[in-house]
């Protein structure tokens, strides 16, 4: 009796008690003696509170660990965001130094014989390699930076390059495209002669015909 009134007597008691068999870990010590003495009701009662407790917390640390590693994942990635973006502006400047060297008019564009020029210099093939350009063909990585008119712009040196930065495969799919675009050009070269000779010959047999 003295024990339960010692523990349980008041509100103030029983609300302290319930504190300590919570958070101190020790609570079959608070319990057993209600357990085995009063009635084995209360059994159900704790074995029903100390689990739903236990639940509740683990709960609350998962939840708390979870949103620190989340926040901490979410700093990382904008961080690699940031750090690309920087390396990729980094890499475009240095395409703009290239360009600006090899545009050796200086009006803004640089033509085959500019650029084979341009790549006749050593330091110049090996500052290309590092950048991640083939320059073994100096023709064929022309032709992959132009746009088809026969010149580069600063633009199309920056974009084009950019594409071909990488691996051999990303640099053999550009120069497939590269393929097929002039080979779209000859094929609609060819329809357009063809279209006019179909004119001409239809004019002829007109003017046959009268």
């Amino acid at each position: 009796v003295k024990w339960l009134f010692k523990h349980y007597g008041t509100a103030g008691r029983s609300l302290w008690t319930m504190f300590e068999l919570t958070f101190s870990g020790g609570w079959p010590q608070y319990v057993r003696p209600l357990v085995e003495e009063l009635s084995v009701m209360f059994a159900f009662f704790f074995a029903f509170y100390v689990s739903t407790v236990v639940f509740a917390m683990t709960r609350i640390i998962t939840a708390l660990f979870l949103k620190e590693t989340l926040a901490a994942a979410a700093n990382d990635t904008e961080m690699v965001i940031r750090e690309k973006m920087r390396e990729r502006q980094c890499y475009v400047n240095k395409l703009r130094d290239v360009f600006t060297a090899a545009d050796i008019t200086g009006d803004g564009q640089v033509t085959l014989e500019e650029f084979e020029q341009f790549l006749k210099d050593p330091k110049v093939r090996s500052y290309l390699a590092a950048l991640e350009l083939d320059t073994h063909d100096s023709k064929a990585l022309f032709n992959m930076l132009d746009d088809g008119d026969g010149n580069i712009t600063v633009e199309e040196f920056v974009e084009n390059a950019l594409r071909l930065k990488g691996g051999a495969k990303t640099r053999d799919m550009v120069s497939m495209m590269d393929h097929l675009r002039v080979m779209q050009g000859d094929m609609e070269d060819l329809q357009r002669r063809w279209e006019d000779e179909h004119v001409r010959q239809q004019h002829e047999s007109n003017e046959s015909d009268t």
